[in-house]
């Protein structure tokens, strides 16, 4: 059986991420335990934001900063999609970002 690639894993992480809530990179690398692999996160996000079936958009930097924005196709479809989930954007920041905050170490157990 092959072993599943950090960005599969990643993957999975994303799909359970709740509609109208968001995490961070940092956040996922911490739960996969690869707590200084945020920037790894951001390139498979990277990726992610051609794939229909990973909402991406919901992935942001720790500060809630839509720092992935330009992988997306067109200049505000990022902040569209999360504005569409309820979450409401400033300055590409989204506002209250603790309240919308999700962080699958308290959320989802590895396996």
């Amino acid at each position: 059986m092959a072993e599943i690639s950090f960005f599969d894993r990643v993957y999975e992480v994303v799909k359970q991420i709740p509609e109208g809530r968001v995490t961070s990179y940092g956040a996922i690398a911490n739960f996969l335990g690869a707590s200084g692999s945020a920037r790894m996160v951001g390139w498979a996000m990277n990726n992610a934001s051609k794939m229909e079936d990973i909402p991406a958009h919901r992935v942001v930097n720790r500060n809630g900063l839509l720092t992935g924005k330009h992988h997306f196709p067109g200049t505000r479809l990022m902040e569209q999609l999360l504005e569409e989930e309820g979450i409401a954007i400033k300055e590409d920041k989204i506002i209250n970002f603790q309240q919308h905050f999700w962080d699958p170490s308290a959320e989802l157990h590895e396996e």
